[in-house]
């Protein structure tokens, strides 16, 4: 009888370990796109979650008061692509548009089609830094060898917080070639 009870306390320790298992497997795999939701719910990261506000053209420029803004671009290096802003900071008026390039280059001997993710810090500023005109609303496709400047029109709100002097503007390249629609019609 001892033997028979170990054995199934030895199955009920298996169905238990196999259930955290598979527990663990699941919670890993839907980690990423909860990360996501709350990033956005919440504005952690940057991440604006698609809530932009319509500027108008006059706004109000606030002469008296100066916010640096710096631009980063990183290396996707699964991608290979040559990425890099024309200027790595820029000290900007609240209200004031401005215009920043990021040159792009695509080394490989293929067509690729990337896309530009952006996030803002500090968190407090995402809402502030508003794009007008953006590489980042549209995918790029860029032939082989091709290299092309890319045009940032931007400016900071002049709600931006007093205590904000500095905020970082940082892209992240992304190879979306076999999704995209655009190298499907390329390669035809």
């Amino acid at each position: 009888m001892t033997k028979n009870v170990a054995k199934g306390n030895n199955k009920k320790l298996a169905v238990k370990l196999l259930f955290a298992v598979v527990g663990m497997f699941a919670f890993g795999f839907a980690l990423v796109p909860l990360y996501d939701v709350i990033c956005d719910i919440t504005g952690l990261n940057g991440k604006t979650g698609g809530r932009v506000e319509v500027a108008e053209a006059g706004q109000l420029i606030e002469e008296d008061r100066e916010v640096t803004v710096q631009f980063i671009a990183h290396q996707n290096v699964e991608m290979g692509w040559e990425f890099k802003p024309s200027a790595n900071q820029m000290r900007v008026k609240p209200g004031e548009v401005h215009v920043v390039h990021y040159r792009v280059s695509n080394p490989r001997d293929t067509l690729m089609v990337g896309q530009a993710i952006p996030s803002v810090a500090p968190n407090a500023a995402a809402g502030h830094l508003n794009k007008i005109e953006c590489f980042c609303f549209a995918e790029q496709p860029l032939q082989a060898g091709e290299t092309v400047d890319m045009a940032l029109r931007f400016f900071v709100d002049p709600r931006l917080p007093e205590e904000i002097t500095k905020l970082t503007l940082s892209y992240t390249l992304y190879d979306i070639t076999e999704k995209s629609k655009t190298a499907a019609v390329a390669s035809r």
